[in-house]
């Protein structure tokens, strides 16, 4: 197979985004290697060809018994127990019977075939689990300060309110700045 045109820039994002990434293939390990050279795969040791699902799948299982957290892409049939074994499995494309299976052995489907979708998925997933972490924080803080000083009368209940009325709103704008993402 040929790498797909957008294949290149979705994996030096990924890079930049300080994944590693590994090419595993079932076609033959000298065609695998030469479409790996394209894509910016340097190390020999990245590049898989020659495998059966289940191979795929046992580098999956390799992979996570090491400790590492693993994304498996994946568009067909054989695809899918590396996808569902995967922490993240992200099934791309639609409509055939292989990706059918590999939609729903996934964990995610790109409904459209454009691989530079997957860093910025991870960048907005990043982007949304740090928004989730501050606004915990001013909610916990809000409350570890305001509480006490209500319980101990030295906060006049209107102020108490006009405070959780603050807090909230700091809360969603916070959240709502990632419909700028």
């Amino acid at each position: 197979d040929r790498p797909r045109a957008e294949a290149a820039a979705a994996l030096d994002r990924l890079r930049a985004l300080g994944l590693r990434c590994s090419l595993l293939s079932g076609d033959r390990p000298e065609a695998a290697l030469a479409v790996a050279q394209p894509l910016g795969f340097r190390d020999e040791d990245d590049v898989h060809g020659g495998l059966l699902p289940q191979d795929k799948l046992g580098a999956i299982h390799a992979w996570r018994a090491r400790g590492e957290q693993v994304a498996m892409v994946g568009d067909g049939l054989n695809d899918a127990p590396a996808l569902a074994a995967a922490d993240v499995g992200i099934a791309i494309g639609a409509g055939g019977r292989g990706t059918d299976v590999a939609a729903q052995a996934s964990t995610l489907t790109l409904l459209h075939d454009d691989l530079r979708r997957i860093p910025e998925g991870l960048v907005l997933a990043r982007r949304t689990l740090r928004v989730i972490r501050q606004n915990l924080f001013w909610a916990f803080g809000f409350n570890a300060l305001m509480l006490p000083l209500a319980m101990a009368g030295q906060l006049h209940p209107m102020g108490a309110s006009a405070a959780m009325a603050a807090s909230s709103l700091l809360v969603l704008g916070n959240a709502l700045r990632l419909r700028r993402a």
